[in-house]
């Protein structure tokens, strides 16, 4: 592993996501991994980042990467 690692327990997959939560507006949002660690977001592997669920009532946004 080179890079950090996926915030879920027992996940030893590299992030390649970072998961913010905006509370006051019922959103979750996905992008592409940030440069540095936040403790308050969370890092995903690909897999699980596929697997995102919300509450209900909330909406997911996800940003992509389109180069590099």
């Amino acid at each position: 592993m080179d890079g950090r690692p996926c915030s879920k327990v027992a996940c030893t997959t590299d992030a390649v996501s970072t998961l913010t939560w905006v509370y006051a507006d019922s959103m979750a949002v996905l992008g592409p991994l940030s440069r540095s660690a936040d403790p308050h977001s969370y890092d995903l592997c690909e897999k699980h980042a596929d697997r995102l669920s919300v509450p209900q009532g909330w909406q997911v946004v996800r940003h992509v990467s389109l180069g590099s």
